[in-house]
């Protein structure tokens, strides 16, 4: 397991960076940013993506179903002094917040969902009229598209491509280094319910939603923070060769708004 991924504390100050520099940039670009506004993380984690929305004066809510993990995004705001509510729960059993919000961020969320297609077609009921969802995912394909960083062992955690090894072959592999069984189980349910550039954009045409915009990293732009590595957008002459950007895509951002009011 690579060190950010055990030191909570590092993982949200990561994340807050990365939020702050270059998912609002990108939303901005389509949607104003601004203080009351109703922001909405679904898979917040830790919460370090609506740290820097909650500093610009905007009524974050962070929803995941890891009890632990909102304890952690409870105690990281109380101690940087930040405003934010954190439940945890499914969000779609929670109606109240229907209809409530300009802004939902889905961050490295989208591939450990089972039924896609029925994720995308609920997400609409939580937008305000003209609100927007910022879509982040791994391409499959991509080195790390299986989150095999979140392994214990060293050697897992920094090899890239396991992930596309026939399943029996990734699971032996998981066994003999020593994985534990809820690791394992998550690394596989992450296989099955992987997701291309292709399936994704294919299931976004069967719901509500349209596809306002669309960047393809080469270069993730928390690899800045990772690795030191400047982001770098994926190179039009293969952003647009089907199924081969999946390989160099490391990161893919949408911007998600319903199509009845999509006047692009």
């Amino acid at each position: 397991m690579q060190e950010r991924h055990k030191n909570r504390t590092i993982y949200f100050k990561e994340l807050s960076i990365t939020s702050k520099n270059y998912f609002i940039p990108y939303i901005q670009h389509s949607h104003p940013v601004e203080a009351g506004m109703n922001v909405l993380e679904i898979g917040c984690g830790d919460g370090g993506n609506l740290l820097p929305f909650s500093k610009m004066g905007c009524n974050t809510i962070g929803v995941d179903i890891a009890t632990s993990r909102i304890k952690d995004a409870k105690a990281f705001f109380k101690t940087a002094h930040a405003k934010g509510i954190f439940i945890a729960q499914d969000i779609f059993l929670l109606k109240e917040l229907e209809q409530d919000f300009d802004i939902i961020i889905c961050h490295d969320v989208f591939e450990h969902i089972r039924n896609k297609r029925l994720f995308l077609s609920h997400l609409s009921k939580y937008l305000k009229p003209q609100g927007i969802v910022f879509m982040s995912f791994p391409a499959w394909q991509m080195p790390f598209g299986g989150h095999q960083q979140i392994c214990k062992s060293k050697i897992l955690s920094h090899l890239p491509f396991i992930h596309l090894l026939p399943t029996a072959i990734y699971r032996l592999l998981l066994k003999i280094f020593r994985e534990d069984n809820d690791c394992i189980k998550e690394l596989l349910s992450i296989k099955q319910t992987r997701i291309s550039i292709e399936s994704f954009e294919s299931l976004i045409k069967k719901t509500s939603l349209n596809i306002q915009d669309r960047k393809l990293w080469l270069i993730n732009p928390h690899y800045k923070i990772k690795f030191g590595l400047s982001p770098r957008k994926l190179s039009k002459n293969i952003s647009h060769i089907p199924f081969l950007r999946n390989f160099f895509s490391t990161s893919c951002f949408y911007i998600l708004k319903e199509k009845e009011l999509d006047k692009i």
